[in-house]
């Protein structure tokens, strides 16, 4: 069933009753929707005229959208921390394992009386790696089988399992109350779309001539050997990474057509973002490697709520640490004093206070004991990077350097080269730097 966003009915009185004044909580249900390597700037509703989100951008009248979204890290296993668990990479040590010192956003809903249920097939966030934890539904996939040019669980096969789920869950509309997280991996490469979306996408004639044998060509000998000598073969691939937004903004419609056909839509917010971006040769690499540029830590951060009849924009820089303590303030929850993030809402309320990220500096998929750590720290437009692996320091001034060209520091300053904001910025940072070795 597909989503219609002008049917929807009248709201019920248990409904949140505003998310800039006043008082928050007491939601029926929260949703997360995550979209795993979703850019920014492929989006309509944050500017883009490529049409490649024709479902989302006519929902965007009923968001809040945050304009300055931040990441935490910049692939999967730095940036999921702060999604879920309201707090930092390196904060329990250096391991792929979720520390049993995190505490899973997941916990405390549990505890407090509310459903909790996981949708992904994400390997890095799997049960394997001790993200199941307080759910009472978790499902990963992991024993699905799946192939080389697909290599996880299509956005419409995880519907079907929430619909599942959901159906059951909801019966007879006396159902307690649930926190549904749902993770979508199409857009991560392999980039090999299906054929509809090539079209509905815009895509090239020569993107058209492609097979599938030929996209999987391409991922191989160009993604994943980080080669960006060819700009006709770096512009390719990003045209097929396009036509994969295309599809999952396809995949989110039939998710909100799920909840109205369910009658759940109007007691649920919807709560969407992506873990990080993708790189297309913006600073020399494809993919989304321990860099800590713009289009891989700017992410996309908007709330759906059906009560809401025009969009708001708020232009604070807002961090992914800061999702897991909304959700907990939404249901009507104590703080949880694990959490490092602060609620979003109320907004008058959100004090910005800079955002980091961390990250290990590595080049592929996998990691060496002998990659370093890469870390960030943003605060108004500036944004000041460290990266251990040459040990150097850099600097961007966002507003008038959008694209992170001109480094505005030397590589190795001197502190009486530096202007007072910047050895400020520089102090902030270096204070979390190494400080794993130490847990």
């Amino acid at each position: 069933m597909d989503f219609d966003a002008t049917n929807l009915t009248a709201i019920q009185d248990h409904k949140l009753i505003d998310l800039n004044k006043g008082a928050v909580g007491h939601m029926r249900n929260v949703i997360l929707l995550t979209i795993d390597t979703l850019r920014r700037d492929a989006l309509g509703i944050y500017g883009s005229k490529r049409g490649l989100s024709p479902f989302i951008d006519s929902i965007a009248d009923r968001c809040v959208v945050f304009d300055r979204a931040q990441a935490i890290g910049p692939y999967t296993q730095t940036s999921f921390p702060g999604i879920l668990t309201s707090s930092y990479y390196f904060d329990y040590g250096r391991s792929s394992h979720l520390s049993p010192q995190r505490v899973l956003v997941s916990e405390p809903l549990k505890s407090g009386g509310i459903v909790t249920a996981a949708f992904h097939s994400n390997p890095y966030v799997s049960d394997y790696f001790g993200w199941n934890r307080g759910w009472d539904v978790f499902r990963d996939f992991m024993e699905y089988e799946v192939s080389d040019k697909v290599p996880f669980l299509r956005g419409k096969d995880v519907n079907s399992h929430v619909k599942d789920w959901l159906s059951s869950h909801v019966k007879g509309n006396n159902y307690q109350s649930f926190f549904l997280w749902v993770h979508y991996m199409d857009v991560h490469e392999p980039y090999i779309p299906q054929r509809e979306y090539l079209e509905l996408a815009h895509s090239s004639t020569e993107a058209h001539a492609l097979s599938e044998d030929d996209m999987f060509q391409l991922f191989k000998e160009v993604v994943l050997k980080r080669d960006i000598s060819d700009r006709q073969k770096v512009a390719l691939l990003k045209e097929l990474y396009e036509a994969r937004v295309r599809e999952v903004d396809d995949y989110v419609k039939q998710f909100f057509g799920i909840l109205e056909q369910l009658e759940v839509l109007e007691d649920c917010l919807v709560i969407v973002t992506s873990d990080h971006g993708d790189e297309f040769g913006e600073h020399g690499g494809l993919s989304h490697d321990g860099k800590m540029f713009q289009e891989l830590v700017s992410v996309p951060l908007f709330v759906f709520d059906p009560e809401r009849r025009q969009r708001e924009t708020c232009d604070k820089v807002v961090s992914s640490v800061d999702i897991p303590p909304t959700i907990n303030c939404l249901f009507g929850l104590e703080p949880v004093q694990a959490f490092q993030g602060q609620s979003l809402f109320p907004l008058s309320e959100y004090k910005e206070r800079g955002c980091f990220g961390e990250a290990i500096e590595k080049l592929g998929h996998s990691i060496k004991e002998t990659d370093k750590e890469v870390y960030y720290y943003l605060a108004g437009n500036l944004k000041i990077i460290y990266r251990g692996n040459i040990d150097a320091w850099e600097m961007y001034d966002l507003q008038n350097d959008p694209n992170e060209i001109n480094n505005i520091i030397p590589t190795v300053p001197k502190e009486e080269e530096m202007t007072c904001e910047q050895a400020h910025m520089k102090a902030i940072l270096k204070a979390r730097i190494g400080r794993w070795k130490e847990t």
